[in-house]
């Protein structure tokens, strides 16, 4: 599928947490699952959230790659021509399967330009990441740990089931992510979301005047019976 370009701006307008209070009033069954429970590191917590479509990812660093050279240079290669596909943009999920998770960065300089040029947003990882510093400009990165090696990074497999911290994605799944983590987002709910916004917006504001406006509990209680 695509967003179309009011979808897409919608969803780049508003924080993650937002994204959250809203599928749980527009999708209810939703309410407990579908997004990160564990704290993500974010190095670049001002950009805007990343709205793209999961290109998801299995990974190791732990040991040395089991395929010959030549064989895993063939993943290799079809690994980015998943990645350069449609749907775009993209948000590259990668669950590290390691026994000490986070032991070697698959992101740093090198993968953090090559996977912008193929219309990559950013990633979400339970893994590491590096040289932030030098990451392009943009390119957005939620992961469980900072470290200082790659050690035998490879990938293991792509296109597949991952779960980063809680959040189950299916490759293809719409991503919305920003400093607070990641939600995976019902395509089918985004049009219901912007009445439920307004919705949201007025309800809240109602129960932060009365609390600012010093009227004492009985006004915030009657604020929060609507």
């Amino acid at each position: 599928m695509q967003l179309t370009k009011k979808q897409a701006e919608f969803l780049q307008s508003i924080d993650t947490p937002t994204v959250c209070n809203l599928l749980e009033m527009v999708a209810p069954e939703r309410r407990g699952h579908g997004y990160t429970v564990r704290h993500l590191h974010c190095p670049f917590p001002d950009l805007p959230p990343m709205v793209g479509f999961a290109k998801t990812v299995t990974m190791r660093a732990q040991h040395k790659v089991s395929l010959g050279e030549a064989g895993y240079m063939n993943k290799r290669l079809d690994y980015l021509d998943y990645v350069a596909a449609e749907p775009r943009p993209s948000v590259v999920v990668i669950e590290d399967l390691d026994d000490i998770v986070g032991f070697g960065a698959f992101w740093g300089e090198v993968q953090s330009n090559v996977h912008k040029s193929l219309g990559c947003l950013g990633t979400v990882t339970n893994g590491s990441v590096r040289d932030i510093p030098m990451i392009p400009a943009g390119f957005q990165m939620l992961a469980a740990s900072i470290a200082p090696s790659h050690a035998y990074v490879h990938v293991v497999d792509f296109g597949i089931d991952v779960n980063i911290h809680g959040m189950a994605v299916k490759s293809g799944d719409l991503i919305h992510a920003d400093r607070h983590g990641a939600v995976v987002v019902p395509p089918g709910s985004i049009d219901a979301m912007p009445a439920a916004l307004e919705k949201l917006n007025a309800k809240e504001a109602q129960i932060i005047n009365a609390a600012k406006s010093g009227a004492g509990v009985e006004a915030i209680k009657a604020a929060m019976k609507g």
